[in-house]
């Protein structure tokens, strides 16, 4: 039985470039912030061995559900700690709707253009999906995600720690939405309202070029 899909050689780059930077992103705004921590273990680069994770590339690969390694990251060292969770938090969902953005552009320019071949256009179409996906569901306000740690830099101190009570059965909730399907329901009409809108955006930047 063959586990693995048969466009394998155009979704690992795109796989691996999204989670480089989605990482990569969280390490240079930790270290802009004066945390080295992730500096000092070698995170600060876009070099994907530093950040995969083997089981979990491999989920993202055969179900689209993964992870790679957290970047470790540590608040004490921040100027104003709140704030510089929630910017540290934010950067790689951050980072990965700007790529997923970069990529729709230089899909839709591609084919204005007339293609750059079946093999590049399909990583590009990679780029936009992975991207996108990798960010809303890192948006999740349930640990471990970095929506958790978003909502929790927001939060004022009272409601900030009934939310702490919850938080150890963030991951058993995350699984439970996964195995009975519950995720994909919120992720994909938000994706794809995403994806519409950078097609469009796209579209009516390089409309010149159709006409």
């Amino acid at each position: 039985m063959n586990f693995l899909p048969a466009d394998l050689l155009s979704r690992l780059p795109a796989l691996l470039i999204a989670l480089s930077f989605h990482e990569y992103a969280h390490a240079r705004m930790a270290y802009a912030w004066g945390d080295p921590t992730a500096k000092n273990e070698g995170r600060l680069t876009l070099n994907p061995l530093a950040h995969l994770d083997p089981i979990g590339m491999l989920m993202l690969l055969i179900v689209r559900f993964g992870w790679a390694r957290p970047v470790p990251i540590n608040p004490f060292y921040f100027r104003d700690r709140r704030r510089g969770l929630f910017w540290v938090s934010l950067a790689g969902p951050g980072m990965n709707l700007l790529l997923g953005l970069a990529a729709t552009f230089f899909w839709v320019l591609g084919r204005s253009w007339g293609g750059y071949g079946t093999f590049i256009e399909s990583i590009l179409y990679y780029l936009v999906i992975y991207n996108v996906f990798l960010a809303i569901f890192n948006i999740i306000p349930l640990p471990p995600l970095d929506g958790s740690k978003i909502l929790s830099s927001l939060l004022p101190a009272r409601q900030l720690y009934h939310y702490q009570r919850i938080e150890p059965y963030g991951p058993f909730l995350l699984i439970f939405l996964l195995i009975f399907g519950r995720l994909p329901l919120l992720l994909i009409p938000v994706a794809n309202a995403i994806i519409d809108l950078y097609t469009t955006l796209a579209l009516f930047l390089f409309k010149p070029l159709f006409f």
